[in-house]
């Protein structure tokens, strides 16, 4: 699809603060792009492709930036990667139509939106009491990749308050995990797409950029500078005004 100038510029200065938003809680932003993607009735194809794309670039910045300030734990992250790797890729093969992908996209959305406007976090000073059981981990790891790779998201949005509730680890460290499990599984699902020949790119430079520029922005701030929860709050409600539009579309 041509786009005018004035709509990239749009998408652009959108995905920017998108990115800087997401980025610093460790996120690589896919629903937030693919939120934004819907409001211009881009094609299920190149949305998912494009949010996957934009989502390798933005996490691995994050997971950089908590990596490099001391937050990544590999214990807490491996165990999830074990089934949702493989699950992601399978994900990312499976063609669904167009109804049943705004439907799955939608509910994903709203999660997302829930997770933003709430802000479920733990505190800094809770302690942390376990790692998690290879028990939960895997079946857990599974499901996300396998939902992750279908939509086009990396699973951090999921896999994060999860992390939190059973206080698996702190926040910053939730954080890096994050960042580290969205960057494979965006890999993974991307590599399925391609497989399965459904990986549609598009016209991405601009929006490369902009993301690249919010992900700098934005992951520096969380690992080393507090967040702002306002900000991410106005943008869980664009996602929840995004997934009412997916769902008229779907029902």
């Amino acid at each position: 699809m041509e786009l005018s100038i004035p709509i990239v510029i749009t998408i652009c200065v959108l995905f920017f603060v998108v990115a800087s938003l997401y980025s610093s809680v460790g996120h690589g932003g896919a629903s937030g792009y693919l939120a934004v993607l819907s409001f211009f009735s881009f094609a299920p194809m190149q949305m998912s492709s494009a949010a996957l794309i934009l989502n390798l670039l933005v996490a691995g910045i994050g997971f950089f930036s908590f990596y490099r300030a001391g937050h990544f734990n590999d214990r807490i992250t491996w165990p999830f990667l074990i089934t949702s790797v493989p699950a992601a890729f399978i994900g990312g093969m499976i063609l669904v139509t167009e109804r049943i992908y705004s439907l799955l996209l939608a509910l994903v959305l709203i999660f997302a939106a829930f997770r933003l406007i709430s802000e479920i976090r733990s505190k800094p000073e809770d302690s942390v009491s376990k790692f998690p059981s290879l028990l939960v981990a895997l079946p857990v790891g599974a499901g996300i990749g396998l939902i992750s790779g279908i939509v086009g998201v990396g699973g951090g949005i999921f896999l994060s308050p999860l992390i939190l509730f059973m206080k698996w680890a702190y926040p910053k460290q939730t954080s890096a995990t994050s960042a580290c499990f969205i960057l494979v599984n965006s890999l993974a699902g991307l590599l399925g797409r391609f497989t399965g020949g459904s990986l549609e790119i598009g016209m991405l430079a601009p929006f490369v950029f902009t993301a690249f520029l919010g992900g700098l922005v934005g992951s520096y701030m969380g690992a080393n500078l507090l967040s702002g929860s306002i900000l991410r709050r106005i943008l869980g409600v664009i996602l929840l005004i995004a997934s009412y539009k997916l769902l008229k579309l779907s029902l």
